[in-house]
C-alpha cells in the first residue's frame, strides 16, 4: 500500500533586515550633508543599519 506523502510543518517566516541597512546610509547621507561629513556620516549610517539588521536576525533565530 503506498502511503501519503506527509506534508511539511510551515516554516517560520524570515525577518529581512536589509532595509535598515539602505536606511542607514540614506539617513547617513543626510547627516553628512547636513554636517559636512557626508563620509563620516554614510560609515556612521551604516555601522547602524547592520547593528539593527544584525539584531533583527538574531531576534528571529
Amino acid at each position: 500500500m503506498i502511503e501519503p506523502k506527509r506534508q511539511r510543518p510551515p516554516q517560520s517566516s524570515v525577518h529581512a533586515g536589509g532595509i535598515f541597512i539602505a536606511l542607514g546610509v540614506i539617513g547617513g547621507i543626510l547627516a553628512g550633508l547636513a554636517t559636512g561629513e557626508v563620509t563620516m556620516g554614510v560609515l556612521i549610517g551604516l555601522t547602524i543599519g547592520i547593528v539593527v539588521a544584525l539584531l533583527i536576525w538574531w531576534r528571529g533565530r
